[in-house]
This record gives structure tokens, C-alpha cells and sequence, in this order.
């Protein structure tokens, strides 16, 4: 049986290197000519770094640049409000790898092209579904101006938060709501800027995140949902000083912030499909499921439904049996703890985050303050970023 996989993300190609190496035909369709788009998550948890060690991936993989978060912290004008340590989780990858998304998809591809296999299809858009007797067959697709089809046993969509592919298949999702939107910008990092790899800066009604990428800072400025035509209204003028209220050490570069050009707008969404499957069609990832950016466990998400894809459909694709239990047996396996994340998201979201853009005094709630402070549950936070309630791994057959 052979496989159509829409969309190159982590999702779509972790899954396509893991039936490709089982000599399952897998063709992989990107509309994209290439990776290389800004702001795409980054986050490599330790659940992933431990399936790369698991296929035998690991060292090529940690010798591509990147940078380890050990540690992140809540800055306040008044100091340090916490210290969040990622030393603690129980994994033999303690941090969190930040690997630009394009460098991790380009090493990913080549490993794919290692198994015959596998086909790639790039600047391939999907349009439509090609269909017979209520099953989908294949995809419609246009590439270099060119329209064509392609016929397969399973299509399977891993085209993100904003999939094409639910809305061709009639598929509906439940809103889980997130109560902020986020603009993305870089700044440069200087040698004497804060050591740590990783933080949150509040104060006053500005939230923003920062992430070190080598020589640069990647600033997240957190605001209400919606709010974006409002921010940009005020002006950049202050939309910089509001990086200086929060994070004072950007004072001496916040001019070359000069150009909403230089802004990238990230509407949040979180959402999850109220079923993923039809005959022939299976959804994974943020096309299944839409991960609010908390915890920047989206990627890992995405790579666990892979897996566990790759677990329940390999046998069945082999033996030429597969059929809608299958897929329906993906979605049960991986909606617990799907739902788990999102609702520990959410709650994140509604006590932590919408109090932070607020115009009042800032504090971590007791529960976050109770949790960071006692030694038996500070590494929890750590341990469910890593793997979320338990990690998949790749069932032992497929190695």
C-alpha cells in the first residue's frame, strides 16, 4: 500500500522516514519550494531527542548548530520572580534543544532520501481530494503550473494549524480558545546581555519572551487577542519602549527596531479536531490539533503523533489490511494526552499569561509559586514540557 504525506513540518516527516525505512512507498507533497520561513517553532524536547537517539539519528543530529535552555526565568522589575530548571528532567537529554525548524526539516529530508522509497514533492500545493464511494483515494495537486493527481491507499495530512486539508475533508474542530496573539521580532545579542538562553519579562501590561538564537535575540511581545491593528496603530516608537519597560538591557538596540516589516504577527490557535480519520484520511499534528505555543511543545506533539502513527499503521500498510479502525486506533491512542496538554495549556493561558498583559500588579499564582518552591514537585513543569503525561516511543518491530 502506498502513502500520500501533505505537508513537510515535523509531523509529516518524521512520520514519512519512519514508513519509508519499512520500504512502505511514501511520497511527501510541500507546497513550499523550500523550508526556509521565519518564526517556525524551534523547541526540540527531550521526548524527541530521545527518539532521534532511539533511530540512531542522534549524533548527526546534535552536531547541526543549535543552542541548549537549561534554564528559563520570570523577570520583573522588582527581580526574578522564578527560575524554571530544566536539569531535572529524568532523561538522558536534560534541556531544550532550539534548532531553527528549516535546519531540522532539511536534515530530516536527507535521512528520508536515504530509503528508496521515498519521493519528495516539492512546490506541490494540495487543492482537492480525490475521492471513491465515500473513501478518500488521492490527492489533487498543482505543481509548476501544472495540475495533476495522485492515487493512494492513505493520505495522511500534516499541513499544520491551518490545514487545507481538514476544511477539503468537512473536518469541524472545537475552539479551546487562548486569550493572546503574539508578534515576532530579532534583536542583536551582546556578549554582556543575561547568561540564561531563555526568559519571560513582565511588566505593566508587556510580556514578552525571549529565546537566543546565537548572535541574535528572538523577542515575542505577548498582547491580547485581536489587539494587533491596535498595537500597531500606537506606533513603533512605542511598541519599542515597551521592550525597554520590560526588559531594560535592550535599551541600547531597540532603535533598530524601525519597521513593521521587521514584525511578524503569529495569531494563536489552539483547537483539535473532533475526529481525525475517514476512510483514507488521516490527520496528525497541528492539522489535527492546533498547540497554543506554550511550552513550545508543538513540535514534539506533532513528532509523537508520528510515532504513533508509524506504531498502530505499519503492519496493516504492509500486510495490505489498513482500514478506518486503524486510523480511528491513532486518534484514541493520542487524544488523552492531547487533551491533557492543551487543558494544562489553557490553564497556563487563563491564570498566568492573561494576568501578565493586564495592566495589574504581576505574580505567579500560588499553585506556580507552590509547585517551583517544593523540591519533590519543582521538576514537574520540566518533565511535562519534555514529554507531556508519558512519552511514545517507537514500538521496538519498526527499528
Amino acid at each position: 500500500m502506498n502513502v500520500a504525506i501533505v505537508g513537510g513540518g515535523p509531523a509529516g516527516m518524521v512520520l514519512a522516514y519512519l514508513l519509508a525505512r519499512q520500504a512502505i512507498p511514501v511520497t511527501l507533497f510541500e507546497m513550499h519550494h523550500d523550508f526556509d520561513r521565519e518564526f517556525r517553532g524551534d523547541t526540540v524536547h527531550a521526548s524527541t531527542l530521545e527518539l532521534f537517539e532511539q533511530l540512531g539519528l542522534i549524533d548527526e543530529l546534535l552536531a547541526l548548530p543549535h543552542e541548549r535552555v537549561e534554564q528559563a526565568t520570570i523577570n520583573t522589575p522588582q527581580g526574578v520572580q522564578a527560575q524554571i530548571s530544566l536539569l531535572g528532567i529524568r532523561s538522558k537529554y536534560p534541556y531544550m534543544a532550539m534548532m531553527p525548524q528549516a535546519r531540522l526539516l532539511r536534515y530530516l529530508v536527507e535521512q528520508c532520501h536515504r530509503w528508496p522509497s521515498f519521493r519528495c514533492e516539492m512546490g506541490a500545493a494540495v487543492n482537492g481530494l480525490l475521492t471513491e464511494r465515500d473513501a478518500v483515494t488521492g490527492v489533487r495537486y498543482r505543481q509548476g503550473g501544472i495540475d495533476r493527481e495522485f492515487h493512494a491507499d492513505l493520505v495522511v495530512g500534516g499541513d499544520g494549524r491551518f490545514s487545507r486539508l481538514r476544511k477539503l475533508a468537512g473536518l469541524e474542530a472545537e475552539q479551546q480558545g487562548a486569550p493572546m496573539d503574539v508578534v515576532w521580532v530579532r534583536l542583536p545579542r551582546h556578549v554582556d546581555d543575561p547568561s540564561s538562553t531563555a526568559g519571560f519579562f513582565v511588566n505593566n501590561g508587556t510580556f514578552l519572551v525571549l529565546v537566543s538564537r546565537g548572535d541574535d535575540w528572538q523577542l515575542g511581545y505577548v498582547f491580547a487577542k485581536g489587539n494587533f491593528a491596535s498595537v500597531r496603530k500606537r506606533g513603533i516608537v512605542l511598541l519599542q519602549q515597551a521592550v525597554v519597560d520590560a526588559a531594560p538591557f535592550l535599551a541600547d538596540r531597540v532603535s533598530q527596531l524601525d519597521d513593521w516589516e521587521q514584525v511578524h504577527l503569529l495569531v494563536i490557535q489552539s483547537d483539535r479536531l473532533r475526529q481525525w480519520s475517514k476512510p483514507g484520511l488521516l490527520l496528525i499534528g497541528d492539522a489535527a490539533h492546533a498547540m497554543s505555543p506554550v511550552g513550545g511543545i508543538g513540535i514534539n506533539c506533532a513528532i509523537g503523533d508520528a510515532v504513533a502513527t508509524a506504531n498502530t499503521l505499519t503492519e496493516p500498510l504492509l500486510a495490505g489490511t489498513l482500514g478506518a479502525s486503524e486510523l480511528r486506533s491513532v486518534e484514541r491512542a493520542r487524544l488523552p494526552m492531547i487533551r491533557r496538554i492543551q487543558q494544562a495549556q489553557t490553564l497556563i493561558q487563563n491564570r498566568i499569561v492573561a494576568l501578565a498583559i493586564s495592566n495589574k500588579p504581576f505574580r505567579l499564582p500560588w499553585f506556580a509559586r507552590l509547585i517551583l518552591k517544593i523540591p519533590l514537585l519543582k521538576d514537574v513543569p520540566a518533565n511535562f514540557m519534555a514529554r507531556g503525561p508519558a512519552a511514545v516511543k517507537l514500538d521496538a518491530r519498526w527499528l
